[in-house]
């Protein structure tokens, strides 16, 4: 018999909020998280703004012990271990347990690993310095570090991995995770993604001329998804954190229970028909979206916001038409639609799991978070929905069923619905 699994922690490090309780007053009230950085203005970057989490030295020594952190320059790690410790704590699971867990595991996502770390490496082997190098250039580098470091600070002795799957990451790793409950493998799953920020690993981004430039004198108003005057993505950075835990066990725990994963669904459209290693296959799209509610065994009917990619780029409308086409469901009919990428911009590879933390944070607390910079919606938008389905202030609203998808390169996607957790489902 398949196992239910619940949602009994979360953590986030967010370019608007870092901890649970300043991301929900942040994407409750609209507040961006997008700045200007110079460091990327001297760099000649067309796109001088993004997102980066504020993380001060006496936070990272509340998670790190001073031997983790002498030479430690990986952003991505540090902002996937906070993360992940506060859904853990959040969780009321405890850090001091001597023994190996073997019943709790994680899959934690990343697109790359420690970029400033390899850039300072690299810098001293060119100059014959590679005894000097450190014993823990590896480990901040190597793909799968942050689940290392997540695996030693926890001990966990269950499955202990990285997926990386670019902008579909997070949510990837969330139904990863999900499948290994359900299936009897594992009692808790640790799911969720980082992303590194700054200019080594955002300047192919601006290269390929995919993110705004419009927008350096006005920072906040850069990211606009589903508006006519958007003009390319945002980059952000930052990390959030799923604790995935079998109804059973939580139950036994007494744990607090956010919500429920009813199911989903991973596909690619193999880069044919329309899809390529930088669009998506429509086609595909839409199957993924209709196997996850196949698999969640729910009506499309019932699905009451959809926290899409939805990047601010020419693509937005284009999503909108898969969803339509998917569901079925359009103009009045069609669920409220959100974005929060326009308050944080686009998280590479967290961004599946960090607006998966705002998705559920929305379904406990009963509210719907604005789409912020989205005053002139697409007219191409309008033609499939009523423009009342996308939400400029925040309103309070029951929330029983949201879907979240992610679509990255490589024509890859991920799709899960989220629900209200109900004893008797």
């Amino acid at each position: 018999m398949k196992k239910r699994v619940v949602i009994t922690g979360l953590g986030v490090v967010a370019p608007n909020g870092v901890g649970i309780a300043d991301f929900t007053n942040a994407i409750k009230n609209g507040v961006s998280g997008i700045r200007f950085h110079q460091e990327l203005s001297t760099l000649n970057f067309s796109c001088c703004i993004g997102g980066i989490p504020t993380i001060s030295e006496e936070k990272k020594s509340e998670y790190f012990s001073d031997l983790q952190l002498r030479n430690f320059n990986s952003s991505g790690i540090l902002y996937g271990c906070i993360a992940a410790i506060d859904a853990w704590k959040d969780a009321g699971l405890s850090m001091d347990d001597e023994n190996v867990d073997f019943d709790s595991g994680t899959i934690f996502g990343t697109g790359t690993s420690g970029v400033e770390k390899f850039r300072e490496a690299i810098y001293k082997l060119d100059d014959k310095q590679v005894r000097r190098l450190g014993s823990t250039v590896v480990a901040q580098t190597m793909a799968s570090g942050v689940s290392a470091y997540l695996g030693g600070m926890l001990g966990l002795g269950n499955q202990v991995s990285t997926n990386s799957s670019a902008c579909s990451t997070g949510t990837e790793a969330i139904l990863m995770g999900f499948e290994r409950i359900k299936n009897g493998k594992a009692k808790r799953m640790l799911v969720g993604s980082c992303s590194d920020h700054g200019p080594y690993l955002w300047g192919g981004f601006d290269a390929m001329r995919v993110m705004t430039y419009k927008h350096n004198e006005s920072p906040t108003q850069g990211s606009r998804p589903m508006s006519a005057s958007a003009s390319g993505f945002v980059p952000g950075s930052g990390a959030g954190a799923l604790l995935l835990e079998s109804l059973e066990s939580a139950l036994e725990r007494n744990a607090t229970i956010y919500g429920e994963v009813l199911g989903g669904a991973i596909n690619s459209g193999g880069q044919r028909n329309g899809g390529t290693m930088t669009a998506p296959n429509a086609e595909a799209v839409q199957r993924c979206i209709t196997d996850a509610i196949a698999d969640a065994n729910v009506n499309t009917n019932d699905i009451d916001l959809i926290n899409g990619h939805l990047t601010a780029t020419i693509k937005d409308p284009d999503e909108i038409e898969n969803w339509v086409m998917a569901l079925k469901r359009e103009g009045n009919s069609f669920p409220f639609i959100q974005s929060t990428k326009s308050m944080i911009g686009h998280c590479l590879a967290a961004a599946g799991a960090i607006e998966s933390v705002a998705s559920i944070i929305q379904l406990k607390e009963g509210f719907i978070a604005p789409t912020i910079n989205c005053d002139d919606v697409h007219p191409e938008v309008l033609k499939l929905i009523n423009t009342e389905k996308i939400i400029k202030q925040h309103i309070q609203k029951e929330l029983n069923l949201i879907a979240k998808a992610s679509f990255g390169f490589g024509d890859v996607n991920a799709c899960v619905l989220f629900k209200k957790f109900e004893t008797n489902n």
